[in-house]
């Protein structure tokens, strides 16, 4: 037997949604149009949601709110959303919700995994003449990280192959930048950052200030490719879809000057199996740089004794103009 809410819901569907309209995508999924009055009833509700923020006096979040709307309910109007996906929504930005907490930011890792955190970062820092390209800003990085000296090491103990890094810090001009603040960290060899083993933990991060000339100089370790955290909603997000939660092996930068725009990076190394296939879209040509291992016994810049291999990388630094 039809059961009555059953037959209501046909004859609905038979008013707002032409059966015959259906189309079928690329992807093979099935797409319904709706019928003019469907859309018309639609539209009214758009029309009315953006007609909410009419009295907003702050004009830059009127037009953020009204291109959100604008755009979200596009969205639900072209995918014919479902009351039960709508839910399952919900629910992920619940538990998304529920695991951030002073270390953890699942929201972070979302807005990577979407590309929407590398697209901000290419809106708010656009090319200029030859200053390093910026990339993603990632969930680990801590204020209160200790300050080293020309050479000396920001691995603090953490596991991992010895890394020399050098280069300089410059001007688009050429003009070598003095005291330029350089914040540096990055994961261990088992692809966990000091705050994943204890929120308190200091290890494999650290800041440094260039020297007079712009030159700058300290050990880290080899960068490893590494899972994003992936045992929270974004990781059973990303394995339904089929995709990796693998990030390119890296080295974060954060690069500060008077005068200057704050540049956020990474250098990634050549060869990694990884590269573009980032899951949060990081890498770029520019970035990536040779990361030469050394035999066992070679003499190191600064003297150094290192029981095993090492590596050496230059990555000079250039930083556009503040306001550009």
């Amino acid at each position: 037997m039809v059961r009555r809410t059953d037959q209501l819901k046909e004859a609905v569907m038979a008013t707002y949604v032409n059966p015959d309209s259906a189309r079928t995508d690329d992807a093979g999924a099935i797409h319904r149009e709706a019928s003019p009055e469907q859309q018309a009833v639609e539209q009214r509700l758009v029309d009315n949601v953006v007609a909410s923020f009419g009295a907003c006096d702050d004009a830059r979040l009127k037009e953020l709110m009204v291109s959100l709307v604008k755009h979200l309910h596009s969205f639900i109007r072209e995918v014919r959303l479902t009351e039960d996906e709508w839910g399952q929504a919900i629910d992920f930005l619940t538990r998304a919700g529920h695991i951030t907490d002073d270390v953890r930011q699942e929201f972070i890792l979302l807005s990577d995994t979407l590309g929407a955190s590398m697209q901000t970062i290419n809106v708010n820092n656009q090319a200029y003449q030859g200053a390093t390209e910026a990339t993603v800003f990632g969930p680990f990085f801590v204020e209160d990280a200790a300050r080293i000296e020309l050479g000396e090491d920001m691995a603090f103990g953490a596991p991992g192959e010895p890394c020399w890094v050098e280069g300089t810090v410059t001007d688009t001009d050429g003009k070598p930048l003095a005291d330029a603040r350089i914040e540096v960290w990055e994961a261990d060899e088992d692809g966990l950052y000091d705050v994943q083993y204890d929120a308190g933990k200091r290890a494999g991060r650290a800041h440094l200030f260039s020297a007079a000339d712009g030159t700058y100089r300290f050990w880290g370790l080899t960068p490893t490719p590494y899972p994003i955290p992936n045992d929270g909603p974004v990781g059973k997000l990303l394995d339904a879809v089929g995709r990796s939660p693998l990030r390119a092996a890296h080295l974060h930068f954060m690069v500060s000057h008077e005068g200057s725009r704050t540049l956020v990076t990474h250098i990634f190394p050549e060869g990694d199996p990884i590269g573009f296939k980032d899951t949060v879209f990081g890498v770029k040509d520019s970035l990536i740089k040779r990361f030469e291992r050394q035999p066992v016994g070679t003499t190191t810049p600064d003297g150094r004794v290192v029981d095993g291999t090492w590596s050496r990388v230059r990555f000079d630094i250039v930083l556009a103009p503040a306001g550009v």
